[in-house]
């Protein structure tokens, strides 16, 4: 059976470049926004994606914000998955908290509160699905 290469090794003139990463047991999710922000990083590269503007800006700042909430309100990154296919990132990170973001005001006790607002603003769509045992939130963003 033949598998796809993994995207490190996808041909440069590839239309679909893909990273994913699943609680499955094949493969492990980013551990951190830095792991995760690498392999947006690699497939914004093998996509011909400059890192210098701002679509990329915006892909490494979505990732970040999303993997950080994850791994900070959802109990850990449990399924991570990123692909673009003709100019458009589409990004999936699951969690295993079924609770769905909100936005709060930052406070001196409690700062923050403006990651969930900016994903919102930059993505130009955000969709979020629960389940029992967490929730998937999904994003689109035209990189062009």
């Amino acid at each position: 059976m033949n598998h796809p290469p993994p995207p490190s090794q996808a041909p440069q003139g590839s239309q679909r470049h893909r990273e994913e990463a699943a609680g499955d047991g094949h493969a492990v999710p980013p551990g951190s926004a830095a792991a995760a922000r690498d392999h947006v990083r690699e497939l914004l590269l093998l996509a011909g994606v400059s890192l210098d503007g701002v679509p990329a800006a915006d892909a490494l700042l979505v990732t970040s914000e999303l993997v950080t909430n994850a791994i900070r309100h959802g109990h850990g990154v449990t399924a991570f998955r990123a692909d673009i296919e003709d100019g458009v990132l589409r990004l999936s990170i699951a969690d295993a908290n079924p609770r769905l973001p909100t936005a709060r005001t930052g406070t001196v006790d409690h700062p923050g509160g403006y990651g969930w607002p900016l994903v919102q603003r930059l993505a130009d769509r955000v969709d979020c699905s629960t389940r029992a045992d967490g929730k998937t939130i999904t994003t689109v963003l035209r990189l062009s």
